[in-house]
């Protein structure tokens, strides 16, 4: 099944799901026809995205259709593929009688580099939510409190709503970052014990002042929780260089944070993505798919 979710392919043009798609921190794959010679069923230039449970737009439809996205969810399976070019003549190997070619370009565009849960929806949360909106990072921000949240969310943000937000780390998934911002000491507590706990968590980030951090650290360790384990957490959280206490300046500085942190964990790159190409000509393309075709006609 080509689309998972709906039934058909999406109305929605690949420029606004591949917008949307970015937001939400998921990995998805750009096709383009970047040349034909001959027949083929749409022109250079043509455009599709393929997600890992959905296709947007079309270069055409048809087997050659059918093998890009199959090399798309390929190619989505491999974190450290960058942008291919692949040749594709239109014969009897595609099952296709158009008898021309096309070379597509798949571009990658990676999964987000981290998954972040907020735990309170005040002051410092609201003005951090807007500097994560641009970037790389999926988040669960979740409160007690539904009046709190804002009418309309980014992209990459999703709203939840619990009695016990102390629940929600149960359902975290592992190595998931936290990032304790409540209205309440007990529950910040309450709520780093329960991420340590877990001892599967990226990162834990609480709020606070020095003192804060000393005396949480004191009942932890009184509550069974290991020194390797409270070593874990970061309190008072954001950069030690960043100073000043307006929540914008807290949410600059945290935001600062979190991206070290999720530059610190990127996979490494391809070595081959890493050398330095020189362009193609494009009429070394032509020639090339052209050679192919013909290559094709003499084998039938």
């Amino acid at each position: 099944m080509l689309n998972q979710n709906t039934q058909g392919f999406h109305q929605q043009s690949w420029v606004q799901a591949l917008a949307e798609l970015e937001q939400a921190g998921q990995a998805c794959v750009l096709v383009t026809v970047l040349g034909t010679d001959g027949s083929t069923p749409r022109a250079s230039g043509t455009k599709m995205l393929v997600s890992k449970t959905d296709i947007f737009d079309t270069i055409g439809g048809g087997h050659l259709e059918y093998k890009a996205i199959e090399k798309a969810r390929e190619l989505l399976t491999s974190p450290q593929q960058d942008n291919v070019i692949e040749h594709f003549p239109l014969g009897a190997t595609l099952g296709q009688c158009c008898g021309g070619s096309a070379v597509i370009l798949f571009e990658c565009f990676h999964a987000t580099q981290l998954n972040l849960d907020i735990y309170g929806a005040g002051h410092v949360a609201h003005a951090l939510i807007g500097i994560l909106a641009q970037l790389p990072i999926y988040i669960r921000w979740i409160d007690s409190r539904a009046d709190l949240f804002p009418p309309t969310l980014p992209a990459n943000v999703t709203q939840v709503v619990d009695d016990d937000p102390v629940e929600q780390v149960r359902q975290a998934q592992p190595g998931q970052a936290s990032l304790i911002l409540t209205h309440n000491h007990q529950l910040d507590f309450d709520l780093a014990q329960a991420i340590l706990k877990r001892d599967d968590a990226l990162w834990l980030g609480v709020i606070g002042s020095e003192t804060k951090a000393k005396r949480f650290r004191h009942r932890l360790s009184h509550r069974g929780v290991s020194e390797h384990q409270i070593s874990k957490m970061t309190c008072p959280v954001g950069l030690t260089q960043v100073t000043g206490k307006q929540p914008m300046e807290v949410a600059v500085s945290i935001a600062g944070q979190l991206i070290e942190l999720y530059q610190s964990h990127k996979p490494e790159p391809n070595p081959a993505s890493q050398r330095r190409q020189s362009g193609i000509q494009w009429q070394t393309l032509l020639g090339t798919a052209t050679q192919d075709l013909k290559k094709q006609e003499v084998k039938l």
